[in-house]
């Protein structure tokens, strides 16, 4: 018999005050750990041959690939014998939740891209421990990785967190690798909005619903027309957010089209999937996004999902008994996470970092990966001045509606976060870059161990 909606609500209350909790005393464990191996590891009295170095190779930089990183140059042994090496494409941090905003506002595009410092690691970190390449992981085979500059990086363990791609860039990504780049393509999308009559969205997720409320916010005498392929546009949450969404695009004037599709472009017009057309002189495309499986595919075919996902253990370790060394977290693996965010990419990036720390100790993988639901809670922005903050556990919800004062959705306060003045950025990584054909003294067979495959700078 289903509980009354007022009484699941109250469980889902439960569930959050407990997860709260679960959340801060994680981080109280994470940091104790830290500590205690700082007091009780030093290191090494005399130097560590180089052949004696084994790399731990991270794949990616974002969400899962940073943290992953982070939590290994701090808990892996000190004893010399370790290297985390982080490859990374682009030259900042991209805070891929702003750019919608930042596609239509102007003024703000560069506090979307944070610079990657030294800092986020910690200041007990030895030196040379932690390697940034800038560079982009080509394929992956069972002892290396390969970049796209031919040059081969050897692993003991991998970790792969290359999150998920876009074909069309914003306002979902910023479609280039350089901050310059990608600010000089939201100054075009800010200037098509700004000079188009009809501006027409495909997706009704959050990219698309954010970008087309924000276009008629700060535009509203332009007609902006939202197309989703579904019944309800948010259709992946609960009802609750679903209508909260679709009041608001009706309360700011924008038109939303509900079961269609766009299936092509014409001049001065949008073709739908029924035949009809939109009037459209700036089209903007939320749609198409997909995981960053490639590199993958050679090595472990069978373990790429039908959606491209890549399929991993409870350990986040890939899903072939081949490469017991190789793990996988973020968006690029296959979990019951119903709405993959940062949280979930941060957890799923502590458990595989954990688990190869656990190998690098001579010890077993035992941290597993299980969804919570105060995982999948979702801020949505409605316009720039109000927003919706959603639970939803398949049964029951919570919706919380806000009112939003700061343009910037609180960007200085993710540039914090990982260790970064707002808005203080030369575009220069302060660090030291290091050249990948200098990092080929470790690696070799991973035996029992798990491979790390992210991106970290």
């Amino acid at each position: 018999m289903a509980l009354p909606k007022r009484l699941q609500s109250a469980l889902l209350f439960t569930h959050l005050i407990f997860y709260t909790i679960r959340h801060y005393l994680t981080i109280v464990r994470r940091s104790l750990t830290a500590s205690l191996s700082h007091l009780f590891t030093s290191a090494p009295k005399t130097p560590v041959d180089p052949s004696e170095i084994q790399n731990v190779v991270v794949v990616g930089a974002a969400f899962a690939g940073y943290f992953a990183a982070r939590i290994l140059a701090t808990t892996l042994p000190r004893d010399g014998r370790w290297r985390v090496v982080v490859v990374e494409p682009n030259s900042h941090f991209n805070f891929t939740w702003v750019l919608p905003r930042f596609s239509v506002l102007e003024g703000h595009e560069h506090k979307a891209f944070i610079p990657y410092v030294p800092e986020f690691f910690g200041d007990k970190v030895p030196a040379g421990m932690v390697q940034w390449v800038r560079e982009r992981v080509v394929r992956v085979e069972r002892e290396s990785v390969v970049l796209r500059s031919g040059v081969e990086i050897p692993y003991k363990y991998l970790i792969v967190a290359t999150g998920s791609t876009v074909r069309n860039g914003l306002p979902s990504r910023p479609g280039g690798e350089g901050r310059e780049e990608g600010m000089e393509l939201m100054r075009g999308l800010q200037q098509r909005i700004k000079a188009a009559k009809s501006i027409v969205v495909a997706g009704g997720g959050a990219a698309g619903v954010e970008i087309a409320s924000d276009a008629k916010h700060v535009f509203p005498e332009k007609k902006v027309t939202l197309v989703h392929s579904r019944q309800a546009v948010m259709h992946r949450f609960g009802p609750g957010l679903q209508t909260g969404a679709m009041e608001a695009m009706q309360r700011l004037g924008a038109e939303v089209v509900l079961g269609e599709k766009v299936v092509s472009e014409g001049e001065g017009f949008v073709t739908l999937s029924s035949g009809g057309k939109v009037e459209c002189d700036c089209f903007i495309n939320c749609t198409g996004q997909k995981p960053a499986s490639d590199l993958v595919a050679d090595v472990a075919p069978n373990a790429i999902a039908p959606s491209g996902h890549i399929r991993v253990k409870p350990t986040m370790q890939i899903a072939d008994d081949a490469l017991p060394n190789v793990y996988v977290c973020g968006e690029v693996a296959e979990t019951d996470a119903s709405n993959p965010n940062s949280r979930i990419a941060a957890r799923q990036a502590e458990v595989a970092a954990d688990n190869v720390v656990r190998l690098a100790r001579g010890k077993t993988p035992c941290y597993k990966y299980k969804n919570r639901f105060g995982d999948g809670a979702i801020k949505l922005t409605l316009g720039l001045d109000r927003s919706m903050v959603h639970f939803w556990n398949g049964k029951a919800e919570m919706s919380w509606h806000g009112e939003e004062t700061d343009p910037a959705m609180m960007c200085d306060e993710a540039w914090t976060n990982i260790q970064a003045e707002p808005f203080d950025d030369t575009g220069v990584f302060r660090g030291q870059l290091a050249d990948p054909r200098d990092l080929g003294a470790g690696g070799g067979e991973g035996g029992g161990n798990g491979v790390i495959e992210c991106t970290t700078y």
